[in-house]
């Protein structure tokens, strides 16, 4: 499969640069969803366009298992510093995540699948916002899910590049790979006045320090120290000039588990943490936004994957997941069908420092056939025998 993977290493790295050179953000992601619909048709797919707003549905094969693999497509709100001939024509708007390449070697997986004879389906699923959410908080997963992108998927896969590790190689591993999220909002309202005149006021910042030690607490001092957690500040913002004691302060920041268990503790503590303000005299305001689940691989479909990449590329190049807090949207997708993300080495020489969301990001394409041939097996195997 390798080898037939290397032989469109044009067409990959055709598709990927073209997709970096116009990349689109969030759900708007028109261009990019119309391409992808227009060659799955031409390759013999059964296509939906617009599901979960702007997502592409494609299926081909009859009967038999369904595997699905989702490949994200959008980019994030970066302006590129790099100078190659496909840099990006949008200003401020960079595929920064290698989401270009996620879609291009999701194409040649369809490709090369839609030249053999299947024992059952393979459903490819092309996903907007995955980087951020829409005005209700709902991610493209989460949009594409409740549009009936999963109905009837038996196994679902996808994976994402690692400029970290070096081309040739994967990472995989069962269990959690990346954490929940929750973003959270609160304002501390105390009483404003004149900076001359403290001793009148409730003063919000001083409110405010008291809830900032106590969320920096929560982790080192409230959760089991074997307990992956973060609780991170992100925002502050109040006042509006220098001799004014404002009535108010907002700030606003996330917080990271890969434990259900301790999720809702976590928001317990938080709001316990803002009570303080109400203790020195000021009131407050919070809310929560949940961000999505830890993406936990199955343990079934992460053998599969590692058996065939110990086939494919040799001990030595497959490796387990770095563990991160980072979101990652396909843990929707394993809500509701066993599965598992893999990550793809696509280290660049000369690009070593910059990682993933740099405005100086790059991948090595020389990874593009490798992680298309992955797709393509781990598709198979499990029609074959899952």
């Amino acid at each position: 499969m390798l080898k037939q993977a290397h032989a469109i290493s044009e067409e990959l790295i055709e598709w990927r640069r073209d997709f970096h050179m116009h990349p689109e953000t969030g759900f708007d992601v028109q261009r990019t969803a119309g391409i992808v619909a227009e060659e799955l048709e031409k390759m013999g797919y059964r296509v939906k366009r617009g599901v979960g707003k702007t997502g592409v549905v494609a299926e081909i094969g009859e009967g038999g298992k369904l595997v699905a693999i989702r490949a994200d497509m959008d980019a994030l709100p970066i302006l590129e510093q790099n100078e190659y001939e496909y840099v990006s024509q949008t200003p401020g708007a960079m595929h920064a995540c290698g989401h270009d390449s996620h879609i291009a070697m999701a194409l040649g997986a369809a490709l090369l699948l839609s030249k053999e004879k299947l024992p059952g389906r393979v459903r490819f699923l092309f996903q907007p916002c995955e980087e951020t959410a829409d005005e209700e908080g709902k991610s493209g997963a989460q949009r594409m899910a409740a549009e009936g992108a999963m109905d009837s998927v038996d196994y679902v896969i996808a994976q994402h590049i690692d400029p970290a590790k070096p081309v040739g190689t994967i990472g995989i591993n069962a269990g959690p790979c990346s954490g929940g999220v929750d973003n959270w909002y609160g304002v501390i309202t105390g009483k404003g006045g004149h900076g001359a005149h403290p001793d009148q006021t409730f003063d919000p910042f001083h409110l405010m320090a008291h809830v900032i030690m106590a969320l920096n607490g929560i982790v080192s001092r409230r959760i089991n120290p074997f307990e992956p957690a973060v609780v991170s500040i992100g925002m502050i913002n109040g006042g509006f000039t220098e001799n004014v004691i404002p009535d108010h302060v907002k700030l606003s920041g996330t917080l990271r588990y890969t434990n259900a268990e301790i999720h809702e503790y976590m928001r317990d503590e938080i709001k316990r943490a803002f009570e303080i303000a109400k203790t020195l005299g000021g009131n407050y305001e919070l809310r929560f936004e949940y961000g999505g689940p830890p993406m936990i691989n199955d343990q079934l479909v992460s053998d599969m994957i590692e058996t065939i990449g110990l086939d494919m590329l040799g001990k030595e190049n497959v490796h387990e997941i770095g563990k991160t807090l980072g979101a990652e949207d396909f843990s929707e997708f394993l809500k509701l069908a066993p599965g598992a993300m893999f990550t793809l080495g696509t280290q660049k020489k000369g690009h070593e420092d910059y990682k993933l969301h740099h405005p100086k990001f790059d991948l090595d394409e020389r990874a593009l056939p490798i992680g298309t041939a992955m797709l393509v097996e781990t598709a198979k195997r499990f029609l074959n025998n899952g």
